[in-house]
């Protein structure tokens, strides 16, 4: 059977698994981590990084390294939050052409699905690497409150990263199917949801044959530890100007390291009471003279600095238990899934707000990878009776007269589903109608999203609200929207397929497909390279430290002098070989060099 992986595609990290003998298990990357930085950078030579490689060179290369790109995912350059990371963020971002956002990395701009991409295809590497055999298809998991332009960007860019994306799954969806797989459970269950970048909660039903059924959810896509971290970042700089009149915001590089140190000390700080952060020579003060960081920040000031975001979390969890017609005693079991989680606050706010402890039952960093790769499995295994009914994170509806949003699916509803409603015409002699189709939680249509728009025409000619127009919405189980408008006089009827955008056209998908594929061919090359050089140079300095012994040895000996004159003459052709970078050269030059350290090796031995 096709190995298919889930992929959790966090905002601070990544994490892929994946179902072997029925055991869900996340795969370690090269240096042993179960999670990978989920940023990349480009270097002055124009090497793309990934990963833990791109994290560690952030401080020095902060203008051309990207980090939380998932905030930006399918959101418009006109939106507030895009505002909000321009104005903020040590790389820069830029308009793209269709009114979308770019990032500008060097001499080129690149679309957030194709920084995304370039995350989800080390997962794929690292998955390659681990079961030895080609990868081509996935699960990847969003937050629940995404939207379907931010779903259909996510899937651009697993297409970029050469995976088929088979489904698309809530985060919180997923930490539940891990949660419940292969126990005997029967439970009510919210999984409260603070990552990185993003805050969810959803509550489900977990029946003890297979089925989990999300009940209601709910969030905001833009709410987590990045915000955690610039509270932190503003209380270092405000610190630091009035002490020195400076803003350190305006030094890129002193940016990256106020940032890297709040994100450190907002760690420590969930198993320390107080800790330092201690930048030295953060920036010169124009005088010659360097200037340094010192700061003690204890576990309450950060507290102090962040309780409105915890408690916008718990503002978002009253209403979904609200949306769901639960009260707090019916919630049997609270799930702690980020790594935001791991924050004191955060878990005693989640405890007093569910009046319950939390389970200790999952991991906060790998559970949602684990669910992916469970649902995974289930797609593709006919045996598998695992039955997951999830909800529309946002309502669906049409613009009607008045520029107002007139809501057909109300958001939380279990699909698959369809919902029929009757509209009449709102002017005299009216011939054709236009059916926009919108999505959202707002009265007014221009607070919400366009999804598609279609036109029914050949309407007879009537006074106002005398033709009926019945719209119908269908959602069926892959989340995919058809919208059907039929005049009920006559029978004519237009439909539309809703495909969500990313910003991006099939002619860039396809160009950004073909560049991500040759990337991945030069990486394969230097990879293989880098262990063709590292080979041969430890057997040269093994011929190289033999060489003095075997030529006392065979002094005397023409055969002798022969073999250290060919041996002497490979090691050179090897220096050039990885000079030039040649792989091919370099592993031909290994056997000859193997055989010649065993020669050598053997020749020494015979003496002693």
């Amino acid at each position: 059977m096709e190995k298919v992986i889930g992929i959790d595609l966090g905002t601070t990290n990544s994490c892929v698994a994946i179902v072997e003998n029925g055991t869900p298990t996340v795969i370690s990357n090269r240096g042993g981590y179960k999670t990978t930085p989920s940023m990349i950078a480009v270097t002055e030579a124009g090497k793309r990084l990934v990963g833990h490689i791109a994290k560690r060179q952030a401080i020095t290369n902060a203008e051309n390294t990207v980090s939380a790109a998932k905030r930006l995912i399918g959101r418009k350059w006109t939106s507030p939050q895009v505002k909000n990371t321009v104005a903020t963020s040590s790389y820069r971002i830029v308009e793209g052409p269709h009114q979308d956002v770019r990032i500008a990395l060097r001499e080129k701009d690149y679309s957030v699905p194709e920084i995304s991409a370039m995350v989800l295809q080390e997962m794929k590497v690292i998955a390659e690497d681990y079961l030895g055999q080609p990868v081509t298809k996935a699960v990847i998991t969003v937050p629940a409150y995404f939207n379907d332009n931010q779903r259909q960007a996510t899937k651009d860019a697993g297409e970029i990263a050469g995976l088929e994306v088979i489904r698309i799954i809530n985060e919180p969806t997923a930490a539940a199917l891990s949660y419940g797989f292969g126990r005997p459970v029967e439970k009510t269950v919210a999984v409260y949801d603070f990552g990185g970048g993003t805050f969810d909660i959803s509550i489900l039903e977990i029946a003890p044959n297979g089925v989990f059924k999300v009940i209601a959810t709910a969030g905001d896509t833009f709410l987590g530890g990045e915000d955690v971290d610039a509270r932190v970042v503003d209380w270092l700089v405000q610190g630091f100007k009035a002490e020195h009149d400076i803003d350190l915001r305006q030094d890129r590089m002193a940016l990256q390291r106020l940032k890297d140190a709040a994100e450190k000390a907002k760690c420590e700080l969930s198993g320390t009471v107080e800790t330092e952060i201690n930048l030295p020579f953060i920036i010169s003060s124009g005088r010659s003279e360097a200037l340094h960081l010192q700061r003690a920040l204890s576990r309450a000031t950060l507290e102090e600095l962040t309780l409105d975001l915890v408690e916008r979390t718990i503002d978002i969890c009253r209403q979904t238990l609200e949306d769901a017609r639960l009260a707090k005693d019916e919630i049997e079991e609270v799930l702690l899934v980020g790594g935001m989680t791991r924050m004191p606050k955060v878990q005693e706010s989640v405890q007093g707000f569910f009046e319950r402890e939390p389970s200790k039952g999952v991991h906060p960093d790998e559970v949602v990878a684990l669910g992916a790769a469970i649902q995974a499995s289930a797609l593709v295994d006919e045996k598998h009776d695992m039955i997951l009914l999830d909800v529309t994170p946002h309502a669906l509806g049409i613009m009607t007269f008045g520029s107002y949003f007139e809501e057909l699916i109300p958001q939380n509803t279990t699909v698959p589903t369809n919902r029929q409603k009757i509209f009449t015409t709102s002017r005299d002699n009216q011939t054709a109608v236009k059916i926009l189709v919108m999505q959202g939680e707002h009265e007014k249509a221009e607070d919400t999203d366009v999804l598609g728009e279609f036109i029914l025409t050949g309407l007879r000619r009537a006074a106002k609200g005398q033709v009926e127009i019945e719209v119908t919405f269908e959602i069926n189980a892959d989340g995919i929207v058809s919208v059907r408008a039929k005049d009920l006089e006559t029978a004519l009827e237009q439909s539309i397929q809703v495909t969500a955008t990313s910003g991006l056209t099939r002619d860039e998908i396809k160009q950004m497909m073909d560049n991500a594929k040759d990337d991945l061919v030069d990486r394969r090359v230097s990879e293989e390279f880098e262990g063709f050089r590292q080979e041969a140079q430890k057997l040269s300095a093994d011929i190289e430290r033999l060489l003095p012994q075997v030529e006392q040895i065979v002094a005397s000996s023409d055969f002798g002098r022969d073999a250290i004159d060919k041996a002497r003459s490979m090691l050179a052709k090897t220096q050039q070989a990885v000079e030039r970078k040649d792989a091919a050269a370099l592993k031909e030059q290994l056997e000859a060099l193997a055989r010649t350290q065993r020669m050598f090796k053997g020749v020494v031995a015979k003496t002693h």
